[in-house]
This record gives structure tokens, C-alpha cells and sequence, in this order.
């Protein structure tokens, strides 16, 4: 986990994917955080990503470093929208304050379970991370 969140948080930005009648769709992302020894993120329960997790919990996130290092995890979503979550993820990323506010009826919290994380290099060395 420790190794995910780090490539993750050092990259910024990553992408995940969701699926809708079977068609895909990826976002950009920028918020992680561990919570409960969980990977953990956040989204709005307006937005279309939400409620394709909703419907077909099944994503992947993809992520590239500056040196080509490509970090694929998958999983699923399960939502874990708490008080407490919230709060952590507002002192995690104060700047998603402009956004949401704990308790706000749209501030969604969810966590990735079976986690299944792979880093290759530009040559194609594989290594799963945990």
C-alpha cells in the first residue's frame, strides 16, 4: 500500500476508469489518501463517475511517472462515506474545501478493495505491488 500511495501521491495526476453499457470511460484524478489501511478517494454523488461505480463497481487506475513507469491497479469501489472520512480527506486536501464540506449530502467517500497493483518499467519489468 505504502509503495501505491507514494507513486500515486508523487505523480499528482492518474486515471480511472469506470464502465457504462459497456463503454468506457476515464477522468483524470488528483486525491488519494490511506484510510483504514485502505487506498481511498473521493468524488461528488452528481457526477457520472459515481454512479457508474455505483452500477458496476469494477475500475482500474492507470498512472505514469516522468521516467514512463506505469502503475495499473484494479479493484473495487466500495463506498465508505463517513464523518469521519470526510473530515480526513478535507485535512488530507484542504483545497477540496472550495468543493464539499463534511455532511454536505454530496461528498462521497470510497476505498478500493481487492487491490491488485502492478508497476513495469519501460522495459517491461513487472513488479506487484501491495
Amino acid at each position: 500500500m505504502k509503495d501505491i500511495l507514494k507513486f500515486l501521491k508523487t505523480n499528482k495526476i492518474f486515471y480511472l476508469a469506470t464502465t457504462c453499457d459497456n463503454i468506457p470511460h476515464i477522468r483524470p484524478l488528483g486525491f488519494v489518501m490511506e484510510y483504514n489501511g485502505k487506498l481511498t478517494f473521493c468524488t461528488s454523488n452528481q457526477n457520472d463517475m459515481y454512479k457508474q461505480l455505483v452500477l458496476n463497481p469494477n475500475l482500474e487506475i492507470c498512472c505514469v511517472d516522468i521516467d514512463y513507469n506505469l502503475l495499473r491497479i484494479n479493484g473495487t469501489a466500495v463506498f465508505c462515506t463517513t464523518e469521519d472520512s470526510q473530515k480526513e480527506a478535507l485535512q488530507t486536501m484542504p483545497s477540496l474545501g472550495n468543493l464539499y464540506s463534511v455532511g454536505d449530502g454530496i461528498f462521497e467517500i470510497f476505498h478500493i478493495e481487492n487491490v491488485h497493483a502492478v508497476l513495469q518499467t519501460i522495459s517491461g519489468e513487472k513488479t506487484i505491488l501491495q
